[in-house]
């Protein structure tokens, strides 16, 4: 079966290949880190003799955001050890370097036995953390073989995938069988993580709600400073294509809108979107050199990456993308930590479980497209409602805590032989 995923695999990217090099001569998406995909190790992760490394994968900025605080948990209680993390996508890249270094930061190995087999030669892990369900069959196989143990931290399945793995439940059984231990998000992940057969599992809660902002970003400071006083603010994060305009469309006339879209290969388009309105606009990248104030009627485009999550806190009111249209949703607590009223369209699944908690305390508003502007104007007329609904997320958000102590504990214990 690992040789017909591994023929599989290959076949995919043998015929999408005009489509991959179409989109690395014009955009260059997936140039970057093309050598590091195909197995070559770059030098800068060049692991010392006797030095002892764990690795950690996350997709993306979400799983990234996430595994932040566990990481440098871990760090602290792991001083002699060294944590290096993969990415899969340009934008989680970005941020990885930003927060753990370039030393140890690298793109994830596509799923062949020659490249997963270069990295643990490379790097001899001691252990590998994979974030949320990243079960890649040859990765999985080939650690198992070298004798690493692997632990899969903030598991989950979401509802669309559950179908799948529940088919292939005797496939995934011997895959995932032989797992160290698998931390799951919630109770109904924990069914369905032992329902395919995956060992070791058990509760650890979301990692989602230990997620703090950071230091205030050099953007959020100078808009604190420049939005003139007495202007509401509607913060719209993660968004994806066709959610902007809706959001354009919708918002009050006498708010500052600051647009963050999800994928920094939109920027340019959002930003010609921007230009066919007849709003006044301005990009993050020319306005922090200037001395311009914002005021209500405006809209400020985020064209950064990483900067989000603390820009919430000035908003009077967020919108938290990739929910109006088939996306999945984003994490509503990334706005909830300030106490900020979310507003969320109807496609929430990927983040199911912290919606539903959120909904059960009247704590979030989901609303149809075409109901966006109506409750927008709602929250901003009515600051008592407003101020509730914020209060009662970040009540949520506070309450749900703790998932990253248990799990820097149990990896731990796997690394000291005590699991």
């Amino acid at each position: 079966m690992l040789l017909f995923y591994s023929l599989a695999l290959a076949l995919v990217l043998v015929l999408g290949a005009p489509y991959w090099l179409f989109r690395m001569a014009t955009s260059g998406k997936y140039r970057e880190g093309l050598g590091e995909r195909l197995g070559f190790v770059p030098k800068r992760l060049a692991v010392r003799s006797g030095e002892r490394v764990i690795w950690v994968h996350g997709v993306s900025v979400g799983e990234l955001l996430a595994a932040a605080r566990m990481i440098e948990d871990l760090r602290r209680e792991l001083p002699a050890w060294r944590i290096v993390v993969s990415t899969t996508t340009r934008t989680g890249q970005a941020l990885a370097r930003q927060r753990f270094g370039m030393e140890n930061v690298f793109y994830f190995p596509l799923d062949f036995a020659f490249a997963v087999r270069a990295y643990l030669r490379a790097l001899k892990p001691r252990m590998l953390v994979l974030m949320e369900t990243e079960f890649w069959p040859r990765l999985l196989v080939e650690s198992r073989r070298a004798g690493i143990p692997v632990a899969v931290v903030n598991a989950r399945i979401s509802d669309r995938s559950w179908p799948r793995y529940l088919r292939l439940r005797f496939l995934w059984k011997r895959l995932l069988g032989s797992l160290a231990l698998v931390l799951a998000q919630s109770e109904t992940d924990l069914t369905r993580l032992r329902a395919i057969g995956a060992a070791n599992v058990r509760y650890g809660g979301n990692l989602k709600y230990d997620i703090r902002a950071a230091e205030p970003a050099a953007v959020t400071l100078a808009l604190a400073q420049r939005i003139s006083p007495g202007t509401k603010v509607l913060v719209c994060g993660s968004t994806l294509e066709g959610e902007e305009e809706i959001l354009l469309d919708a918002a009050p006339t006498d708010t500052l809108i600051i647009l963050a879209p999800r994928h920094p290969e939109r920027f340019e388009g959002v930003a010609r979107l921007l230009e066919r309105r007849d709003k006044p606009w301005v990009r993050r990248s020319q306005w922090m050199a200037l001395s311009t104030p914002l005021g209500a009627g405006s809209v400020f485009l985020l064209d950064s990456i990483g900067e989000l999550a603390s820009v919430y806190s000035l908003a009077t009111v967020a919108f938290v993308g990739g929910s109006l249209i088939a996306g999945g949703g984003h994490n509503p607590l990334e706005a909830a930590q300030f106490r900020v009223p979310v507003v969320m369209g109807p496609r929430y699944e990927n983040f199911r479980a912290i919606v539903e908690r959120l909904q059960a305390e009247d704590a979030v508003r989901i609303v149809h497209p075409s109901q966006v502007g109506k409750e927008l104007t709602v929250l901003f007329s009515d600051e008592v409602r407003a101020r509730a609904v914020g209060e009662r997320a970040y009540s949520v958000f506070s309450s749900e805590a703790g998932a990253t102590p248990r799990t820097v504990t149990a990896l731990s214990e796997i690394v000291s032989g005590k699991a």
